[in-house]
Protein backbone atom coordinates (compact mmCIF):
# COMPACT_ATOMS: atom_id res chain seq x y z
CA UNK A 1 0.00 0.00 0.00
CA UNK A 2 1.58 3.30 -1.57
CA UNK A 3 2.28 6.49 0.60
CA UNK A 4 -1.14 8.63 1.36
CA UNK A 5 -2.77 7.11 -1.23
CA UNK A 6 -4.80 3.86 -1.35
CA UNK A 7 -5.09 1.77 -4.33
CA UNK A 8 -8.87 0.58 -4.04
CA UNK A 9 -10.50 3.53 -5.43
CA UNK A 10 -8.10 3.42 -8.87
CA UNK A 11 -8.72 -0.63 -9.29
CA UNK A 12 -12.23 0.09 -8.74
CA UNK A 13 -12.22 2.43 -11.65
CA UNK A 14 -10.28 -0.05 -13.67
CA UNK A 15 -12.65 -3.27 -12.73
CA UNK A 16 -15.24 -0.76 -13.93
CA UNK A 17 -14.28 -0.58 -16.71
CA UNK A 18 -13.18 -4.33 -17.57
CA UNK A 19 -15.91 -6.26 -16.28
CA UNK A 20 -18.92 -7.94 -18.02
CA UNK A 21 -22.02 -7.68 -15.32
CA UNK A 22 -23.94 -10.41 -17.46
CA UNK A 23 -23.73 -14.32 -15.61
CA UNK A 24 -22.57 -16.83 -17.36
CA UNK A 25 -25.07 -19.24 -19.18
CA UNK A 26 -24.66 -22.99 -18.05
CA UNK A 27 -21.90 -24.09 -20.81
CA UNK A 28 -18.02 -23.95 -20.56
CA UNK A 29 -16.07 -20.98 -21.53
CA UNK A 30 -13.99 -21.82 -24.41
CA UNK A 31 -10.44 -22.56 -24.24
CA UNK A 32 -8.58 -19.26 -24.81
CA UNK A 33 -5.39 -17.02 -23.91
CA UNK A 34 -6.47 -13.00 -23.33
CA UNK A 35 -3.74 -10.79 -23.20
CA UNK A 36 -4.39 -7.33 -21.74
CA UNK A 37 -2.43 -4.01 -21.13
CA UNK A 38 -4.44 -1.39 -19.36
CA UNK A 39 -3.16 2.19 -18.23
CA UNK A 40 -4.60 4.97 -15.67
CA UNK A 41 -3.55 8.64 -16.40
CA UNK A 42 -4.93 11.30 -14.21
CA UNK A 43 -5.02 13.15 -11.54
CA UNK A 44 -1.51 12.80 -10.55
CA UNK A 45 -1.34 9.08 -10.86
CA UNK A 46 -0.33 6.73 -13.50
CA UNK A 47 -1.28 2.76 -12.83
CA UNK A 48 -0.39 0.61 -16.35
CA UNK A 49 0.71 -3.25 -16.16
CA UNK A 50 -0.72 -6.55 -18.05
CA UNK A 51 -2.30 -9.27 -17.46
CA UNK A 52 -2.47 -13.06 -18.82
CA UNK A 53 -5.41 -15.04 -18.57
CA UNK A 54 -5.27 -18.56 -19.72
CA UNK A 55 -8.45 -20.85 -19.74
CA UNK A 56 -8.25 -24.56 -20.69
CA UNK A 57 -11.37 -27.31 -20.55
CA UNK A 58 -10.30 -30.51 -19.57
CA UNK A 59 -13.20 -33.50 -20.54
CA UNK A 60 -16.86 -32.07 -21.03
CA UNK A 61 -17.23 -31.01 -17.17
CA UNK A 62 -14.40 -29.03 -16.25
CA UNK A 63 -12.10 -26.02 -17.00
CA UNK A 64 -9.43 -24.67 -14.95
CA UNK A 65 -8.22 -21.24 -15.67
CA UNK A 66 -5.05 -18.65 -13.99
CA UNK A 67 -4.21 -15.38 -14.52
CA UNK A 68 -1.46 -12.79 -13.91
CA UNK A 69 -1.76 -9.55 -13.39
CA UNK A 70 0.61 -6.37 -12.72
CA UNK A 71 -0.05 -2.70 -11.51
CA UNK A 72 2.90 -0.52 -11.62
CA UNK A 73 1.99 2.59 -10.19
CA UNK A 74 3.93 6.26 -10.21
CA UNK A 75 1.77 8.74 -7.87
CA UNK A 76 2.21 12.46 -7.43
CA UNK A 77 -1.43 13.21 -6.26
CA UNK A 78 -2.97 16.06 -4.25
CA UNK A 79 -3.10 13.50 -1.33
CA UNK A 80 0.65 12.48 -2.18
CA UNK A 81 1.86 16.02 -2.54
CA UNK A 82 0.29 17.55 0.52
CA UNK A 83 1.78 15.37 3.08
CA UNK A 84 4.68 13.52 1.49
CA UNK A 85 6.53 12.89 -1.66
CA UNK A 86 6.52 10.92 -5.11
CA UNK A 87 6.64 7.67 -4.81
CA UNK A 88 6.62 4.16 -7.09
CA UNK A 89 5.68 0.65 -6.79
CA UNK A 90 3.99 -2.50 -8.24
CA UNK A 91 1.03 -4.57 -7.35
CA UNK A 92 1.05 -8.52 -8.30
CA UNK A 93 -1.61 -10.67 -8.73
CA UNK A 94 -2.59 -14.42 -9.30
CA UNK A 95 -5.48 -16.20 -9.80
CA UNK A 96 -6.18 -19.80 -10.25
CA UNK A 97 -9.87 -21.16 -10.96
CA UNK A 98 -11.73 -23.87 -11.62
CA UNK A 99 -15.87 -24.37 -13.40
CA UNK A 100 -17.40 -27.47 -13.07
CA UNK A 101 -20.49 -27.89 -15.30
CA UNK A 102 -23.19 -30.28 -14.16
CA UNK A 103 -26.53 -30.73 -16.32
CA UNK A 104 -27.83 -26.78 -16.20
CA UNK A 105 -25.65 -26.12 -13.37
CA UNK A 106 -21.74 -24.22 -13.29
CA UNK A 107 -19.50 -24.57 -10.15
CA UNK A 108 -16.88 -22.34 -9.85
CA UNK A 109 -14.20 -22.32 -7.17
CA UNK A 110 -11.27 -19.63 -6.56
CA UNK A 111 -8.37 -18.30 -5.14
CA UNK A 112 -6.29 -14.98 -5.57
CA UNK A 113 -3.83 -13.44 -4.05
CA UNK A 114 -2.52 -9.66 -4.04
CA UNK A 115 0.81 -8.36 -2.99
CA UNK A 116 2.54 -5.55 -2.61
CA UNK A 117 5.57 -4.00 -0.97
CA UNK A 118 3.39 -3.42 2.72
CA UNK A 119 -0.06 -5.18 1.42
CA UNK A 120 -0.65 -9.14 1.30
CA UNK A 121 -4.90 -9.77 -0.12
CA UNK A 122 -5.87 -13.02 -0.25
CA UNK A 123 -9.45 -14.21 -1.68
CA UNK A 124 -11.42 -17.55 -1.45
CA UNK A 125 -14.62 -17.28 -3.95
CA UNK A 126 -17.44 -20.23 -4.95
CA UNK A 127 -19.82 -19.10 -6.79
CA UNK A 128 -23.15 -21.62 -8.47
CA UNK A 129 -25.03 -20.01 -11.66
CA UNK A 130 -28.12 -22.42 -12.08
CA UNK A 131 -30.60 -22.38 -15.52
CA UNK A 132 -34.04 -22.31 -15.54
CA UNK A 133 -36.68 -22.79 -17.72
CA UNK A 134 -34.97 -23.85 -20.86
CA UNK A 135 -32.42 -21.07 -20.51
CA UNK A 136 -34.61 -17.79 -20.52
CA UNK A 137 -33.85 -17.86 -16.56
CA UNK A 138 -30.16 -17.82 -14.44
CA UNK A 139 -29.34 -17.31 -10.75
CA UNK A 140 -26.13 -16.99 -9.25
CA UNK A 141 -24.85 -17.28 -5.86
CA UNK A 142 -21.98 -16.06 -4.90
CA UNK A 143 -19.34 -16.18 -1.45
CA UNK A 144 -16.28 -14.33 -1.18
CA UNK A 145 -13.86 -14.61 2.00
CA UNK A 146 -10.59 -12.29 2.08
CA UNK A 147 -7.90 -11.40 4.37
CA UNK A 148 -5.72 -9.23 4.52
CA UNK A 149 -2.03 -7.72 6.00
CA UNK A 150 -1.48 -4.51 6.53
CA UNK A 151 1.97 -3.20 6.87
CA UNK A 152 3.62 0.53 6.93
CA UNK A 153 7.07 0.78 5.10
CA UNK A 154 9.42 2.14 6.98
CA UNK A 155 7.76 0.39 10.35
CA UNK A 156 8.49 -3.24 10.43
CA UNK A 157 6.83 -3.66 14.15
CA UNK A 158 3.37 -2.32 12.10
CA UNK A 159 0.91 -5.23 11.63
CA UNK A 160 -2.41 -4.94 10.82
CA UNK A 161 -5.32 -7.08 9.63
CA UNK A 162 -8.60 -6.67 7.50
CA UNK A 163 -11.03 -9.57 7.00
CA UNK A 164 -13.98 -9.37 4.12
CA UNK A 165 -16.74 -11.25 3.09
CA UNK A 166 -18.87 -10.61 -0.08
CA UNK A 167 -22.11 -11.88 -0.37
CA UNK A 168 -23.53 -11.98 -4.29
CA UNK A 169 -27.09 -13.07 -5.76
CA UNK A 170 -27.63 -12.40 -9.37
CA UNK A 171 -30.69 -12.73 -11.82
CA UNK A 172 -30.53 -12.59 -15.62
CA UNK A 173 -33.79 -12.86 -17.27
CA UNK A 174 -34.76 -13.17 -20.92
CA UNK A 175 -37.77 -11.39 -21.36
CA UNK A 176 -37.91 -11.42 -25.59
CA UNK A 177 -35.66 -12.78 -28.70
CA UNK A 178 -33.68 -9.42 -28.36
CA UNK A 179 -34.05 -8.23 -25.10
CA UNK A 180 -32.52 -9.58 -21.48
CA UNK A 181 -32.84 -7.76 -18.05
CA UNK A 182 -30.32 -8.54 -15.08
CA UNK A 183 -30.41 -8.07 -11.34
CA UNK A 184 -27.62 -8.22 -9.29
CA UNK A 185 -27.34 -8.01 -5.20
CA UNK A 186 -24.35 -7.61 -2.97
CA UNK A 187 -23.05 -7.57 0.81
CA UNK A 188 -19.79 -7.18 1.47
CA UNK A 189 -18.56 -6.98 5.56
CA UNK A 190 -15.57 -5.61 6.39
CA UNK A 191 -13.68 -6.02 9.92
CA UNK A 192 -10.34 -4.86 11.10
CA UNK A 193 -8.03 -2.44 9.96
CA UNK A 194 -9.82 -0.17 7.46
CA UNK A 195 -8.02 2.40 6.92
CA UNK A 196 -4.79 3.61 4.80
CA UNK A 197 -1.86 3.62 7.31
CA UNK A 198 -0.41 6.85 5.85
CA UNK A 199 -3.07 9.04 5.38
CA UNK A 200 -3.71 12.20 7.56
CA UNK A 201 -6.58 14.83 7.91
CA UNK A 202 -5.92 18.37 8.81
CA UNK A 203 -7.27 20.57 11.61
CA UNK A 204 -7.30 24.23 12.76
CA UNK A 205 -4.45 24.82 14.97
CA UNK A 206 -3.31 28.52 15.18
CA UNK A 207 0.34 27.86 13.32
CA UNK A 208 1.23 30.17 10.48
CA UNK A 209 -0.35 28.14 8.18
CA UNK A 210 -3.41 27.79 9.79
CA UNK A 211 -3.34 23.90 10.29
CA UNK A 212 -1.76 20.73 10.87
CA UNK A 213 -1.74 16.70 9.99
CA UNK A 214 -2.43 14.06 12.50
CA UNK A 215 -3.55 10.28 11.60
CA UNK A 216 -6.78 9.19 10.12
CA UNK A 217 -9.29 6.89 12.09
CA UNK A 218 -11.76 4.71 10.46
CA UNK A 219 -14.31 2.74 12.05
CA UNK A 220 -13.05 -1.01 12.27
CA UNK A 221 -16.34 -2.53 11.11
CA UNK A 222 -18.17 -1.65 7.70
CA UNK A 223 -21.22 -3.30 5.93
CA UNK A 224 -21.91 -2.15 2.34
CA UNK A 225 -25.08 -3.17 -0.02
CA UNK A 226 -25.63 -2.53 -3.90
CA UNK A 227 -28.41 -3.11 -6.44
CA UNK A 228 -27.86 -3.42 -10.01
CA UNK A 229 -30.81 -3.19 -12.51
CA UNK A 230 -29.53 -4.13 -16.38
CA UNK A 231 -31.50 -4.23 -19.97
CA UNK A 232 -29.62 -5.26 -23.03
CA UNK A 233 -31.54 -5.13 -26.16
CA UNK A 234 -30.39 -6.23 -29.30
CA UNK A 235 -31.52 -3.64 -31.98
CA UNK A 236 -32.82 -5.23 -35.77
CA UNK A 237 -29.05 -3.46 -37.61
CA UNK A 238 -26.55 -5.45 -35.89
CA UNK A 239 -26.12 -3.36 -33.06
CA UNK A 240 -27.36 -3.32 -28.89
CA UNK A 241 -27.77 -0.80 -26.71
CA UNK A 242 -27.48 -1.43 -22.56
CA UNK A 243 -28.86 0.30 -19.86
CA UNK A 244 -27.64 0.10 -16.26
CA UNK A 245 -28.48 1.42 -12.83
CA UNK A 246 -26.56 1.11 -9.51
CA UNK A 247 -27.31 1.90 -5.85
CA UNK A 248 -24.67 1.71 -3.02
CA UNK A 249 -25.25 2.16 0.53
CA UNK A 250 -23.03 1.59 3.54
CA UNK A 251 -23.08 1.57 7.46
CA UNK A 252 -20.12 4.77 7.11
CA UNK A 253 -23.16 6.55 5.26
CA UNK A 254 -21.76 6.83 1.72
CA UNK A 255 -24.48 6.59 -0.52
CA UNK A 256 -24.32 6.43 -4.42
CA UNK A 257 -25.46 6.27 -7.40
CA UNK A 258 -24.36 5.32 -10.89
CA UNK A 259 -26.20 5.24 -14.50
CA UNK A 260 -24.79 3.94 -17.44
CA UNK A 261 -25.60 3.71 -21.23
CA UNK A 262 -23.69 1.89 -23.31
CA UNK A 263 -24.11 1.11 -27.80
CA UNK A 264 -22.64 -1.47 -29.62
CA UNK A 265 -22.27 -1.07 -33.56
CA UNK A 266 -21.06 -3.79 -36.15
CA UNK A 267 -19.67 -1.62 -39.04
CA UNK A 268 -19.23 -5.80 -41.18
CA UNK A 269 -18.32 -9.00 -40.01
CA UNK A 270 -15.53 -8.58 -38.09
CA UNK A 271 -15.16 -4.77 -37.35
CA UNK A 272 -17.46 -2.91 -34.55
CA UNK A 273 -17.69 -0.14 -33.22
CA UNK A 274 -18.04 0.93 -28.86
CA UNK A 275 -19.22 3.39 -26.76
CA UNK A 276 -20.24 4.41 -23.60
CA UNK A 277 -21.32 7.30 -21.15
CA UNK A 278 -21.49 6.89 -17.12
CA UNK A 279 -22.68 9.09 -14.19
CA UNK A 280 -21.19 8.67 -10.43
CA UNK A 281 -22.62 10.53 -7.74
CA UNK A 282 -21.85 9.87 -3.85
CA UNK A 283 -22.57 11.31 -0.25
CA UNK A 284 -19.87 11.63 1.92
CA UNK A 285 -19.30 9.44 4.84
CA UNK A 286 -20.81 10.58 7.94
CA UNK A 287 -16.91 11.08 9.74
CA UNK A 288 -15.63 12.90 6.71
CA UNK A 289 -13.70 16.57 7.25
CA UNK A 290 -11.45 18.47 5.02
CA UNK A 291 -10.82 20.31 7.73
CA UNK A 292 -11.12 19.65 11.62
CA UNK A 293 -12.16 22.41 13.89
CA UNK A 294 -9.40 21.34 16.39
CA UNK A 295 -7.17 17.93 16.99
CA UNK A 296 -8.82 15.11 18.27
CA UNK A 297 -12.33 16.67 17.28
CA UNK A 298 -13.91 13.40 17.12
CA UNK A 299 -13.92 9.64 17.73
CA UNK A 300 -13.45 8.64 13.90
CA UNK A 301 -11.62 11.38 11.02
CA UNK A 302 -10.95 10.77 7.51
CA UNK A 303 -9.99 13.25 5.24
CA UNK A 304 -9.64 10.71 2.01
CA UNK A 305 -10.91 12.59 -1.08
CA UNK A 306 -12.77 9.37 -1.70
CA UNK A 307 -15.11 9.73 1.16
CA UNK A 308 -16.15 13.08 0.37
CA UNK A 309 -19.15 13.92 -1.51
CA UNK A 310 -18.29 13.84 -5.64
CA UNK A 311 -19.48 12.99 -9.03
CA UNK A 312 -17.65 11.66 -11.93
CA UNK A 313 -18.39 11.38 -15.87
CA UNK A 314 -17.07 8.95 -17.95
CA UNK A 315 -17.07 9.01 -21.98
CA UNK A 316 -15.61 6.14 -23.70
CA UNK A 317 -15.28 3.95 -27.00
CA UNK A 318 -13.31 2.01 -29.19
CA UNK A 319 -12.83 -0.62 -31.73
CA UNK A 320 -13.16 -4.08 -31.60
CA UNK A 321 -12.03 -6.42 -34.10
CA UNK A 322 -12.96 -10.34 -34.36
CA UNK A 323 -11.63 -13.01 -36.52
CA UNK A 324 -13.84 -16.12 -36.32
CA UNK A 325 -12.88 -19.71 -38.01
CA UNK A 326 -9.70 -17.76 -38.59
CA UNK A 327 -6.94 -19.67 -40.29
CA UNK A 328 -4.05 -19.43 -38.14
CA UNK A 329 -3.39 -22.60 -36.95
CA UNK A 330 -5.09 -23.83 -33.93
CA UNK A 331 -6.91 -20.78 -33.67
CA UNK A 332 -10.73 -20.63 -33.98
CA UNK A 333 -11.53 -16.92 -33.22
CA UNK A 334 -9.50 -13.81 -32.28
CA UNK A 335 -10.45 -10.71 -31.05
CA UNK A 336 -8.88 -7.57 -30.35
CA UNK A 337 -9.89 -4.33 -29.75
CA UNK A 338 -8.52 -0.94 -28.33
CA UNK A 339 -10.63 1.27 -25.74
CA UNK A 340 -10.46 4.43 -24.15
CA UNK A 341 -12.34 6.14 -21.20
CA UNK A 342 -12.24 9.69 -20.19
CA UNK A 343 -13.24 10.32 -16.81
CA UNK A 344 -13.62 13.39 -14.73
CA UNK A 345 -14.67 13.84 -10.97
CA UNK A 346 -15.58 16.88 -9.56
CA UNK A 347 -15.55 16.94 -5.10
CA UNK A 348 -18.02 19.31 -3.57
CA UNK A 349 -15.98 19.45 -0.26
CA UNK A 350 -11.89 18.10 -1.07
CA UNK A 351 -9.79 21.32 -1.08
CA UNK A 352 -6.86 21.35 -2.91
CA UNK A 353 -3.81 22.18 -0.64
CA UNK A 354 -1.31 22.58 -3.07
CA UNK A 355 -3.01 25.01 -5.18
CA UNK A 356 -1.20 28.37 -5.77
CA UNK A 357 -1.99 31.32 -3.72
CA UNK A 358 -2.49 32.64 -0.30
CA UNK A 359 -5.72 30.80 0.79
CA UNK A 360 -6.77 30.72 4.57
CA UNK A 361 -7.59 27.29 5.94
CA UNK A 362 -10.86 25.97 4.17
CA UNK A 363 -11.24 28.34 1.04
CA UNK A 364 -8.61 26.56 -1.21
CA UNK A 365 -10.07 25.95 -4.18
CA UNK A 366 -12.15 22.61 -4.27
CA UNK A 367 -10.09 20.10 -6.08
CA UNK A 368 -11.20 18.14 -9.29
CA UNK A 369 -9.58 16.29 -12.20
CA UNK A 370 -9.69 14.10 -15.21
CA UNK A 371 -8.15 11.05 -16.18
CA UNK A 372 -8.25 8.64 -19.03
CA UNK A 373 -7.95 4.78 -19.10
CA UNK A 374 -6.69 2.87 -22.01
CA UNK A 375 -7.08 -0.78 -22.47
CA UNK A 376 -5.46 -3.12 -25.74
CA UNK A 377 -6.51 -6.83 -25.40
CA UNK A 378 -6.14 -9.40 -27.38
CA UNK A 379 -8.40 -13.05 -27.33
CA UNK A 380 -7.48 -16.32 -28.63
CA UNK A 381 -9.81 -18.79 -28.62
CA UNK A 382 -8.09 -22.43 -29.58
Amino acid sequence: MAVTERPGFWLFVLMVVLVSPWAKAATLPEDNVDLLYHRYEGGGMTIDGPSVLVRKNVGAQWSVSGQYYVDSVSAASVDVLATASEYTEERTEVTAGVDYLYERSILSLGYTNSSENDYEANTVYFSVSQEFFGGMSTITLGYANGWDEVGQRGNDSFEEEADRRNYQFGLSQVVTANSLVGLDFEVVTDEGFLQNPYRQNRYLDGSDRGYGYQAERYPETRTSYSLAARALYYLPYRASIRAEYRYFSDTWGIDSHTYELAYVHALNPRWSLEGKARFYDQDQADFYSDLYAFENSQTHLARDKEMSSFSGITLGGGLVYEWKQTSLPGISRLQASLLVDWLDFDYDNFRDVTASGNFAPGEEPLYSFDAFVTRASLILEY
